[in-house]
């Protein structure tokens, strides 16, 4: 393994998510004539390399810090001169990465990723190591940002804005001054039952995509806003640390057929209210009351909404309230359902197949269909839908659907069809590098074709743009081990233990969220705990298929149990189908036992006995 200290800049579209709602094709020209006509030119002229292209990201590498710099600098003039409407936030960190091939990875290019997001639109953020030695070697000015706590990095960032010396702090800020910008916090659920969180949660999210619609308003991404869910914050200090405008937050209660929905639009600098209201209305009323809140935080902003904005406000994928409620409901159990319990599968599928019902025109809810049902065929070999069909009819219906792409990747990945699943993981990212959806198929896509800093990757940016799951956030803690960072394991872990343990204090037999806790107990040295949860989780939940397996893989790569962890996987290996098998050959947390003779013998006879059932010998 090959380590190096380098300069990372790491770039990305303002806005992107919702630029291409609005337009997509048009989006995509912009991008492909800036990407060659500025970025890629740029990059080249001032030594840099691209070793990573993400949608509408990229990472790249400079042995010099003021080359990188500099290249910012003029990448983000040229791209403001060109007034196309697209603007990028960069970030430039100088530190340790580690080298594998034509990637990098490690820390320093997780902090250049966190600097980005801390980024001006249009601007450049620095770390203090960048400042320090690019200071006095180039014609620009650093302004001090202050000390920010970022996720997944332990100690705060001192941050820096670089401009040209000869662009005047005032007109730096300019346009940040002149744009408006919100944070949406999550909207409480005030209706007193925990289960009702998925209704508040997506109605946050709603507001959130209608607003990004608006040219005039920059709006902080899901991810970034619901940093503050369930805490009691201090906006102005949201208001700071977010470099936003304004915050709007709210509450939701859902009772019967109707539903109340308070919320308030805050001066971020004063804390002064600007705009309040509160809305009683019919649970079928839903769509429009979203399209009159935003409509409303416009108008109390004094900004002009375009007529086109107007409509893709307007345009949502399904007009039935009911059935974005049960869309809304299995998606949440998709995120923290008990996966590989049979009982749990069947009912995040009836969910999904009551909404599209209601509306065969739903995309998202045939795309979240597909996934579900791709799970269901993975632990238990159910009949023969596999979800291919769910999703090329996702598909049909919207071809620009992130998740869609997303679903086919997943059932592609389950079928060995690697080729093939690669193109959807590449449309899905293309469309929306934000999609949860696409970044937990592009990791699954990367531990399949054995690309395991890319699987760690995009693991942890599923974890980062969804806070209630814990799968992609258990699945990274595997991979970091396999690649020897310890760092990162930990960090992993540490993050799927709060997510399980937040989880079981509502559900304490949910055993595929204990599997992952004790995989992540374990990899924090915890083994004594993770010994007692392995008999908690035994006992509550005995049937599951793939706690079963992750307890297996928990005592093989984390204590090096190897007998006890066979013992384990025997329990479950002689009731799985082909995908599985395919899956404990590639899996690292296998990597210990790969070459046992107990291990080949169990796999070669789960083979010998999926081929006779293949052929209908007896």
């Amino acid at each position: 393994m090959q380590r190096k200290l380098t300069a990372i800049l790491s770039a990305d579209v303002v806005g992107y998510s919702g630029l291409m709602e609005a337009d997509e094709a048009g989006t995509l020209a912009k991008l492909k004539a800036n990407r060659g006509g500025i970025f890629d030119p740029l990059v080249s002229q001032h030594g840099g390399r691209q070793f990573k292209l993400m949608g509408d990201g990229a990472l790249v590498e400079f042995s010099s810090v003021v080359a990188a710099v500099k290249c910012a600098l003029a990448i983000q003039a040229q791209t403001e001169a060109a007034k196309t409407g697209i603007r990028h936030r960069i970030g430039i960190n100088l530190g340790e990465v580690i080298v594998e091939g034509d990637d990098i990875y490690g820390e320093g290019v997780n902090i250049a990723a966190r600097l980005q997001g801390l980024a001006a639109a249009g601007g450049v953020a620095v770390s203090r190591m960048v400042r320090d030695n690019a200071e006095g070697k180039m014609n620009c000015v650093f302004e001090d940002l202050g000390e920010h706590n970022v996720k997944n990095i332990d100690r705060p960032l001192h941050v820096f804005a670089v401009r040209a010396a000869g662009e005047s702090a005032e007109s730096a800020r300019v346009d940040d001054r002149s744009k408006l910008s919100v944070c949406v916090l999550p909207f409480a659920n005030m209706s007193g039952e925990a289960e009702q969180e998925y209704f508040s949660d997506g109605i946050s999210e709603d507001i959130i995509t209608d607003l990004s619609k608006v040219s005039a308003l920059g709006v902080i991404a899901r991810n970034t806003a619901f940093q503050f869910k369930g805490r009691s914050v201090d906006v102005p200090q949201v208001a700071r640390q977010l470099r936003v405008s304004h915050v709007l937050e709210g509450s939701v209660r859902k009772a019967g057929g109707r539903v109340r929905i308070t919320a308030q639009l805050i001066d971020g600098a004063s804390g002064e209210h600007v705009w309040a209201d509160r809305y009683d209305r019919d649970l079928n009323d839903i769509f429009a009351l979203q399209d009159e809140i935003s409509q409303a935080i416009v108008g109390a902003l004094k900004l002009k909404l375009l007529p086109e904005e107007k409509r893709a406000i307007e345009q949502r994928g399904t007009t039935s309230p009911e059935a974005y409620k049960f869309y809304l409901m299995a998606r949440q159990y998709r995120d923290t359902g008990n996966a590989g319990n049979r009982r749990a599968a069947d009912l995040a599928i009836r969910l999904c197949r009551r909404a599209v019902e209601i509306d065969p025109n739903y995309a998202r809810a045939w795309a979240l269909l597909a996934l579900v049902l791709s799970n269901t065929k993975l632990y238990f070999d159910v009949g023969v839908e596999d979800g291919l069909k769910e999703a090329e009819q996702a598909l049909a219906l919207d071809p620009g659907l992130a998740e869609a792409h997303a679903a086919k990747a997943r059932v592609l990945n389950m079928s060995a069809r690697y080729p093939e699943a690669r193109i959807e993981v590449e449309s899905a990212l293309a469309l929306d590098p934000d999609s949860y959806e696409a970044n937990r198929e592009a990791a699954m896509y990367a531990a399949a074709t054995n690309d395991r800093a890319a699987a760690i990757k995009y693991f942890e940016r599923a974890a980062d743009l969804n806070e209630n799951e814990y799968y992609a956030a258990g699945m990274a803690v595997g991979f970091c081990q396999a690649e020897g960072d310890e760092a990162g394991k930990r960090r992993a872990a540490q993050r799927a233990l709060a997510r399980v343990e937040r989880l079981l204090a509502s559900e304490p037999d949910h055993g595929s969220a204990l599997s992952f806790g004790i995989t992540a107990l374990m990899a924090l040295g915890e083994v004594e705990r993770g010994k007692e949860w392995i008999e908690r989780a035994l006992l509550l939940d005995p049937d599951n298929v793939n706690m079963r397996y992750n307890l297996a893989c928990s005592l093989i790569t984390q204590v090096g149990a190897f007998d006890e962890g066979l013992d384990v996987l025997a329990t479950i290996i002689e009731r799985v189908h082909q995908g599985p098998i395919n899956w404990m050959k590639i899996d690292p947390d296998m990597g210990p036992v790969r070459e046992h003779p107990r291990f080949k013998a169990m796999v070669a006879a789960a083979e010998a006995r999926l081929a006779a059932e293949d052929s209908g010998a007896p």
